[in-house]
């Protein structure tokens, strides 16, 4: 499960570096980012949410 999560930031993390670095300024760059971020809190919720205490 560790792994699938860390995978899943990493590539969350990559699809917004390459939209800084691809896409020029303005709202399209924006979205993905927080739609980016709305996938990684997302993922991080539910990772928490799974986690055995």
């Amino acid at each position: 499960m560790h792994k699938r999560f860390y995978a899943a930031m990493a590539t969350y993390a990559i699809i917004a570096v390459l939209a800084a670095f691809t896409l020029d300024g303005g709202t399209l760059r924006n979205v993905i980012w927080i739609v980016m971020a709305a996938f990684a809190a997302k993922t991080y919720i539910a990772y928490k949410a799974n986690q055995q205490p």
